[in-house]
């Protein structure tokens, strides 16, 4: 299950449970829409990997247990250890090439 983490591994923005801006990597690391376009070029700085939209959990339980309620984000923040300069720089090696590819 998701953690649904509440920021930004970049920058700390903020990134709320119901967040359309809050991108994802198949391992679950967070990213804002701006970071992942702007600096990490759809790269994750972790993986390698490509980013996707992250889900929203409901509010409201319409399966009796499967709701925010049941199921909280966390509240855990996790940063990145790279520098903005090591950010862009693993980036820039791969950005060109399909996340299917890489």
């Amino acid at each position: 299950m998701l953690e649904i983490r509440p920021n930004c591994e970049c920058c700390d923005k903020d990134l709320p449970v119901d967040s359309v801006k809050a991108m994802i990597c198949s391992y679950e690391c967070t990213f804002c829409l701006s970071c992942v376009d702007d600096t990490l070029k759809n790269v994750c700085p972790n993986c390698g990997g490509g980013f996707t939209q992250r889900p929203i959990r409901p509010i409201v339980a319409r399966r009796t247990g499967l709701s925010l309620i049941h199921q909280p984000a966390s509240t855990e923040r996790i940063n990145t250890n790279f520098s903005l300069k090591e950010l862009k720089e693993f980036s820039d090696l791969a950005k060109n090439i399909a996340p299917e590819n890489r």
